[in-house]
C-alpha cells in the first residue's frame, strides 16, 4: 500500500532532520503536532541539496545537483518519487501550495555554491534570498496553514528571519567556508584582513533583521509561534556569543550553544508563548 511507503518517506525526513540538526529538531518538536511532519519534509529536502554541495567532494557535484533538480521537478509533477525525501517534500509542496519559484530559487543558490564566486552586493543578496529567505517562506506556508492573507502579511518578516539566520551562519562558519570550501560570502570585504569594523557592520545588519523578524514572530498563529520563537532564541544567543568573540577567535574556533542550554531555551520559548510574553 502506498500509505506505508508515504509513512516510510516521512520517517526518512524526520530522521534526516534529527541526524543533522539538534537545534531545528527541538524547534520542530515545539510546533503543534500537526505542523511537525511538513517541516521535517521541507528540512529533509533542503538538507539533501545542501549536502551535495557541502560534502560530496569526491563526486561530480554538478551532475548530482542537476539530477536532484530533475528528480525534484518530476516528484512534484507526478506527485510521487522513489526518493523518500522527495516523496515527502512533494506531498508538503502540494498540500500547502508552495510556490515553485521558491523551490527554483533555492536550487539556484545551491548551484552558486558549486563555483568560487566573488560575491558583490547583488550576488550576495541573490544568494541569501535563495539559500535562506525562500526556505523561511516555504515554512511560513505551513505555519499559516493556507491562509494567504496572513502569509502575505508575514512574508517580509519571514525573509528577514531567514536572512539573519544565514548571516549568523556565515560568521560562525567563516573559517571553514574559506579553508574547506573556498567560499567567501560577505561582499566588499577582504576576508584575509577581516577587521573588527567589518564585523561590526555585519552585526548591525543582523541586529536590524532580528528586530524586524521578532515583530513577525509575534503575529504568527499560536500553533507555530513557539517553534519559530525557539529558533529565533537559539540563533540570537549564538549571535550574541559571536558578537562577543574577537575577529581572530572566530577564525580559530566554531562558536556553539551546548545542548543543555538549547533545552533551557526550548522551555523558555514554550512558557513565553503560552503566556504571550514574547
Amino acid at each position: 500500500m502506498k500509505d506505508l511507503f508515504d509513512k516510510l518517506s516521512y520517517k526518512c525526513s524526520e530522521i534526516t532532520t534529527k541526524k543533522y540538526s539538534t537545534s531545528f529538531s527541538l524547534g520542530i518538536k515545539t510546533l503543534d503536532y500537526s505542523l511537525q511532519q511538513p517541516i521535517y519534509n521541507i528540512y529533509g529536502f533542503v538538507r539533501f541539496a545542501d549536502e551535495i554541495v557541502d560534502s560530496f567532494h569526491k563526486y561530480d557535484k554538478s551532475k548530482l545537483l542537476n539530477k536532484f533538480r530533475t528528480d525534484t521537478k518530476e516528484a512534484i509533477a507526478e506527485k510521487i518519487s522513489l526518493n523518500p525525501i522527495l516523496n515527502s517534500f512533494q506531498f508538503t509542496f502540494h498540500k500547502y501550495n508552495i510556490d515553485m519559484q521558491l523551490v527554483d530559487k533555492f536550487l539556484d543558490s545551491m548551484f552558486m555554491d558549486l563555483d568560487s564566486i566573488k560575491y558583490d552586493p547583488e550576488k550576495y543578496k541573490t544568494y541569501i534570498y535563495g539559500s535562506a529567505e525562500v526556505v523561511g517562506l516555504m515554512c511560513l506556508k505551513v505555519f499559516v496553514e493556507g491562509k494567504n492573507d496572513v502569509y502575505e502579511n508575514l512574508k517580509p518578516h519571514a525573509m528577514k528571519l531567514g536572512s539573519a539566520f544565514q548571516k549568523v551562519n556565515f560568521l560562525r562558519d567563516i573559517n571553514s567556508d574559506l579553508i574547506d570550501l573556498g567560499r567567501v560570502y560577505f561582499p566588499n570585504i577582504d576576508i584575509k584582513k577581516f577587521t573588527p569594523q567589518d564585523k561590526i557592520i555585519i552585526e548591525k545588519e543582523i541586529i536590524t533583521e532580528f528586530k524586524d523578524a521578532l515583530e513577525g514572530i509575534k503575529k504568527l498563529p499560536i500553533k507555530s509561534r513557539a517553534g519559530v520563537y525557539l529558533a529565533y532564541l537559539y540563533y540570537f544567543k549564538l549571535f550574541k556569543k559571536i558578537k562577543a568573540t574577537s575577529t581572530k577567535e572566530i577564525f580559530n574556533k566554531r562558536i556553539r550553544i551546548n545542548n543543555l542550554y538549547k533545552i533551557y531555551l526550548m522551555f523558555s520559548a514554550i512558557i513565553k508563548n503560552k503566556f504571550n510574553l514574547l
